[in-house]
């Protein structure tokens, strides 16, 4: 067992070092591709918006930490769609294959539309419709290190056009994922997002939004229940509250930094989940003091055969309720 955690306690500290080799920029607004940030897994959706710690044979978690990536997902297929705020619509379509006996592999594609957009000029005059899109394509690769260490990374192609005007992005993930399966514990590291537009709508090229996170999910030993903390923007502390108009105090500021999330799980087959995102939550939160469900999210998914479907809903603003959709599919128990 000391084996293990000196190799896990190296493999961390290894980890940093890369990270290290990035230059730490506050989340304050300066970055580009912000969509990245948008969770895309229904799960990670319910539990919160963020989870990089639980671990399940459900693909497009990949998208929370590359570490979750392995040959239990081999052949298998997922797509994903989001009805997000407003007219924005997002999706994705990933798949996985076994690499060896210790490795896998994957590609995604994560796409958005804006709806229509109407352009004008300065002067109020009508132009029509503009388009407004993004598209990111993913390339997966993950390797297990030990008995209850993985590790993964995930390269990321950025496109954006707005009005025939584009920008290219590139970046990495990287993760890291502990499971000791007899404790029921998990621990999960990402690096996410680390990279920058190789060009720019304009003149200055900015970072992609990325950001450091660190989260535990515990099974409770005598009950279906399992537990989820995860702690983000580990890459700054403070945060400005828009609605005092001063910085929060460090008990709030604490709370920011961590995402809730709680599980039942009954069967293998069937599970029901909810989150609460503090930072979220006062973000979106409106000087009346209302919208007090932002900070919410719950969702619930289904396995039967070759088939996974997952849902979460999500009531960012009390006129927009957002929903995600998650099918996936085992072509090998499809025998196809």
């Amino acid at each position: 067992m000391w084996k293990i955690f000196d190799k896990m306690q190296k493999i961390f500290i290894l980890f940093l070092l890369i990270l290290s080799r990035f230059p730490i920029y506050a989340q304050d607004g300066n970055s580009a591709f912000t969509y990245l940030l948008l969770p895309g897994s229904a799960r990670a959706a319910a539990l919160g918006g963020t989870n990089i710690s639980i671990i399940e044979n459900d693909l497009p978690l990949i998208y929370q930490n590359p570490g979750f990536l392995g040959r239990e997902m081999d052949n298998t297929l997922n797509v994903n769609y989001l009805s997000y705020v407003g007219d924005v619509k997002l999706g994705s379509a990933t798949f996985a294959k076994a690499l060896g006996e210790r490795s896998a592999w994957g590609v995604g594609v994560n796409f958005s539309n804006y709806g229509k957009i109407l352009h004008t000029t300065k002067d109020d005059e009508i132009q029509g419709d503009l388009n407004a899109s993004d598209i990111c394509g993913n390339i997966f690769f993950s390797r297990d290190l030990s008995e209850m260490i993985r590790g993964g990374v995930a390269v990321k192609f950025v496109y954006s056009n707005y009005l025939n005007n584009t920008a290219i992005g590139l970046g990495v993930d990287l993760g890291i994922s502990y499971y000791n399966r007899e404790k029921d514990l998990s621990i999960g590291l990402t690096g996410k997002n680390l990279g920058r537009q190789v060009k720019a709508y304009e003149e200055e090229l900015l970072n992609l939004p990325w950001d450091i996170q660190l989260g535990i999910s515990q099974k409770l030993g005598h009950a279906p229940i399992r537990y989820s903390i995860t702690g983000v923007y580990l890459t700054q502390w403070k945060f400005y509250d828009f609605q005092q108009g001063e910085k929060d105090s460090f008990v709030k500021t604490l709370f920011k930094h961590l995402v809730f999330g709680i599980e039942f799980l009954p069967t293998e087959n069937f599970w029901i989940a909810a989150g609460y995102n503090v930072k979220r939550g006062a973000d979106m939160s409106l000087s009346d003091g209302g919208n007090k469900w932002a900070a919410f999210s719950v969702g619930a998914g289904l396995k039967v055969k070759a088939f996974s479907i997952g849902c979460s809903v999500a009531k960012y603003h009390p006129a927009a309720t957002s929903f995600m959709l998650s099918l996936s599919t085992s072509l090998t128990e499809m025998k196809l």
